[in-house]
């Protein structure tokens, strides 16, 4: 039975329009003194060069010994301006892995259709799963909705942020089934029926028709408002200079060093991965406090987080920590793995393997094999906290090994909700308009490393974390999830709804007020509440 329209197409909040937004003076303060003055670097240098060597009388023997160190520097961020061309050609092409395990897709996508099918309160889970461990939706089948059913219309007004915040009315049918069709297979779809596989195209069908049960509606036929496609979208680079990358690199060896002297930390390596560590010498494997894992998200790597890992460091002496170095979402463009990261699988089993040879958590119970005898071990595993774009790889390792992870922070997480499409769209379609959005967009989402990782290596099913897949999801001492109202970046309302929904509560710290990244600042409400959380693990070993 297919649905029907009986509701005003302009009545509902998905065919609202999205108002347009002017221009702040933060943004042009941003544009002027931040964005020119380091995008400016390479032409001013190209302008220079040119003005010496086929202008200037003389040209470069003519030139002061300033001048001339003033024309080499030019003209070594003029062949890095090549250089960084050359690597942007080579990481553009679109599609750069493939369609991945389309049966487990299927499971996903089928999964993000029930989200919200229980008609769960926000505030809690119905009766009837009141005692259960993982209550509400994955329960739930896919029926037919009405068109005026609460559930059908939210979802609609969700899944539009893939079309660009179009009014839901302006959808069709070829344009939603170019979107699946990448969501599900991670390429374009053919633009004869002929050149579709019949397994391909019975998958389509089935999705589509789901969907479609979902929303309510019947998507008449067309092509309509045009779908983000995020692997395969043209790459968004904003160039940067070489002085930038050098300081940068610079600064954040000069703070890992800084860690090294005042705080007895040290860098490892373990199969290609980079990380910094430190394990108090009366630690004991058995007894004491679990080892902290702590993930970053997208920026400038020590530089941005510098002051949370010094709180870190300081405030718990008595545990090991364990921070990733991960140079392609960290500006890192001198590192070998700049451009290469790994996915999902690879990137856990390497984390597992080196997590286990440490001796934080059994390998026998990841059924890796017999224990190393020269390491302790453990068994209870790792507390993991997570920032941003960190909490991807935190959703990897809760998906691959659960029972490695013994305790979970989530802070301004962006693997909740992201089937829905904001996410995208806010943070790399969406035209900046205020200052901290052009801040956002040119110094992280438009930079070489950072585009390549969420265009070219962007993995929508293992990124998204439903509420069963984290374990001890209700316990706050278990699980402790930090949003804040105003994140420019996540749609914060609707995850606390999603988490709120599904019988989590206390372990909710929920700031109106605070912005992205807000809750790691010294001297906030958010990361006193984290360290806090950290120490009342004291409480659950004694």
């Amino acid at each position: 039975m297919a649905p029907t329209n009986t509701q005003s197409e302009h009545t509902s909040i998905e065919n609202i329009p999205t108002p347009p937004r002017p221009y702040t003076l933060s943004y042009f303060a941003v544009l002027i003194f931040l964005v020119a003055p380091i995008w400016s670097t390479t032409p001013a240098a190209s302008l220079f060069i040119a003005h010496t060597l086929f202008i200037k009388h003389g040209g470069f023997w003519a030139l002061g010994t300033t001048q001339r160190t003033t024309f080499c520097l030019a003209l070594c961020e003029a062949i890095f301006s090549a250089y960084y061309y050359h690597l942007e050609r080579k990481v553009s092409a679109a599609g750069t892995f493939g369609p991945g395990n389309v049966a487990e897709l299927q499971t996903i996508f089928t999964r993000l259709l029930k989200t919200g099918m229980a008609n769960l309160p926000e505030e809690g889970y119905d009766e009837e799963t009141l005692d259960t461990e993982r209550p509400g939706s994955p329960a739930e089948s896919i029926t037919l909705l009405g068109n005026d059913d609460p559930r059908a219309v939210d979802f609609r007004h969700s899944i539009r942020a893939w079309f660009r915040n179009a009014p839901w009315s302006s959808l069709r049918r070829q344009g939603v089934t170019r979107w699946l069709y990448w969501t599900i297979f991670n390429d374009y779809m053919p633009s004869s029926p002929q050149q579709i596989s019949s397994s391909h195209q019975a998958i389509l069908d089935h999705t589509y028709d789901q969907l479609q049960k979902r929303t309510g509606y019947v998507i008449p036929e067309g092509e309509g408002s045009a779908p983000l496609l995020l692997t395969l979208d043209k790459m968004v680079v904003c160039f940067r200079p070489l002085w930038w990358y050098t300081a940068l690199a610079v600064i954040n060896r000069y703070l890992e060093y800084r860690l090294e002297k005042h705080y007895q930390t040290r860098r490892i390596s373990h199969e290609g991965l980079d990380f910094l560590i430190r394990i108090p010498t009366q630690w004991n494997a058995q007894k004491g406090p679990t080892p902290i894992l702590f993930i970053h998200g997208l920026g400038l790597g020590l530089l941005q987080y510098y002051t949370v890992f010094i709180e870190l460091f300081g405030s718990f002496t008595d545990r090991p920590i364990l921070i990733p170095l991960q140079p392609h979402i960290s500006q890192d463009i001198f590192h070998p793995r700049y451009l290469t990261p790994l996915p999902r699988r690879e990137a856990v089993k390497r984390y597992t393997s080196l997590i286990t040879k440490l001796g934080w958590t059994s390998d026998i119970a990841l059924g890796m094999g017999e224990d190393d005898s020269s390491f302790s071990v453990s068994g209870r595993g790792v507390t993991v906290v997570s920032h941003s774009n960190g909490s991807y790889l935190h959703a990897w390792i809760l998906k691959e090994n659960p029972f490695m992870v013994s305790r979970s922070c989530f802070v301004d997480p962006v693997t909740f909700c992201g089937w829905e499409g904001e996410l995208c769209y806010n943070f790399l379609y969406r035209p900046s308009r205020t200052g901290i959005e052009l801040i956002m967009r040119y110094f992280v989402g438009t930079e070489l490393g950072v585009a390549n990782v969420l265009r070219r290596h962007f993995d929508w099913t293992s990124n998204s974390l439903f509420y069963e897949e984290i374990p001890h999801a209700r316990d706050p001492q278990k699980a402790l999830y930090v949003l804040g109202g105003q994140d420019d970046i996540v749609n914060s309302p609707r995850v606390k709804k999603y988490l709120t929904s599904h019988g989590i509560k206390k372990g909710i710290y929920y700031n109106p007020t605070a912005r992205h990244g807000q809750a790691l600042i010294g001297g906030g409400e958010g990361f006193p509440i984290i360290l806090q959380w950290l120490r009342d693990e004291d409480s659950l070993t004694t």
